[in-house]
């Protein structure tokens, strides 16, 4: 199975393990505690990734209705017997593992209003049916609470909707619709997070407290200089002055341990897989294949650059993992299973 894999998309198989062996590497520096847990975790990515880049993207498809039903049933299972952590119930245990099922699900999401939207051009009342039945599982996701995870949702959708026919007009009338929520958005933000707005505009109005995290992060990237100061070495990852260094911050981590040399190559390595999944894209004869494989790249693309940006003091602080590396187990099977379904779709059309 592995061998027919790597020869129908050697490039994509090259660019995924490539990340993954940085992840290991990094985060045994940065985060030997994280083992031997995390074995499980990759190893059950890497059985995930294989089931689903076997299965039919048409088979699948048939039961899109079904799917998303789970998918919402599977939602309501932390709000019921979640563990609570930090004031969050997002995280199911399973003996020494956590799974988030906001995670989880979404490749699933991705294929339902892929299949959902698929067809001829879309009018206002389907759009507006879709629109309803996205709220549904965000509104379970915000109720977790996890705004970045219910986010790349919407990024997700995103992607499915402009890749689908639909007329300019409604594309106006959503881009209306979100200037007219942002103030509304903003008022039912959390505390924490018009606190992260405020640090990214003034980072250095609180540097002990909000803007903490930000300003130890840019002096993470900044302090590895050409080569790094070596795995193990990082003065900022390894005396904890680092925030979250193994999830949130690890371009960072990467930063100061491996130097820009080190970025670069988890840069290009990131950009490379994008460009794989461009190429499945292109592939792609079947309409809601491509709704699928531009719903993942979107979501992969809007990860890569939000975390790398945030980890520079580009963006604000969202608390977006790098797909891939980042320490997190449910975010790296969700990845790896749209990975492993965007080439069951690319296989189908072929």
């Amino acid at each position: 199975m592995l061998k027919e894999l790597v020869r129908k998309d050697p490039l994509l198989f090259t660019a995924v393990t490539l990340l993954i062996i940085t992840s290991f590497l990094i985060l045994r520096s940065i985060a030997p505690f994280v083992f031997p847990v995390y074995f499980a975790y990759y190893a059950l990515a890497v059985v995930a990734f294989l089931i689903f880049s076997r299965i039919d993207f048409e088979v699948i498809s048939v039961f899109f209705k079904q799917i998303y039903v789970l998918s919402l049933v599977f939602l309501l299972v932390p709000l019921i017997i979640g563990q609570v952590t930090r004031g969050a119930v997002r995280w199911v245990p399973l003996g020494p593992l956590t799974l988030q099922p906001s995670e989880l699900v979404r490749p699933f999401l991705i294929l339902f209003f892929a299949n959902f939207l698929k067809g001829g051009s879309i009018s206002f009342k389907k759009l507006l049916t879709v629109l309803i039945l996205l709220a549904l599982p965000v509104s379970l996701i915000l109720a977790q609470p996890s705004l970045g995870v219910a986010t790349l949702t919407c990024l997700a959708f995103l992607g499915v909707l402009l890749a689908s026919n639909f007329s300019k007009k409604i594309l106006l009338f959503i881009g209306v619709s979100l200037v007219v929520c942002l103030p509304l958005i903003w008022l039912v933000l959390a505390p924490y997070q018009k606190d992260r707005v405020f640090t990214f505009l003034y980072p250095f109005r609180d540097p002990s407290g909000a803007g903490y995290n930000s300003i130890q992060s840019t002096i993470s990237v900044g302090s590895g200089r050409l080569e790094g100061r070596g795995l193990g070495e990082g003065v900022q990852t390894q005396l904890s002055f680092l925030p979250e260094r193994h999830t949130d911050f690890i371009f960072a981590s990467v930063a100061e341990e491996l130097g820009f040399a080190g970025s670069i190559f988890l840069i290009l390595a990131s950009f490379f897989l994008l460009l794989r999944i461009i190429e499945c894209l292109k592939a792609s004869k079947s309409q809601p294949a491509r709704l699928f494989i531009s719903g993942v790249f979107l979501t992969l693309f809007a990860q890569t650059i939000v975390h790398m940006g945030m980890n520079m003091g580009l963006f604000p602080i969202t608390g977006v993992p790098l797909p891939l590396v980042s320490a997190g187990g449910s975010s790296l099977i969700a990845t790896m299973i749209a990975l492993g379904m965007v080439m069951g779709a690319k296989r189908a059309s072929m």
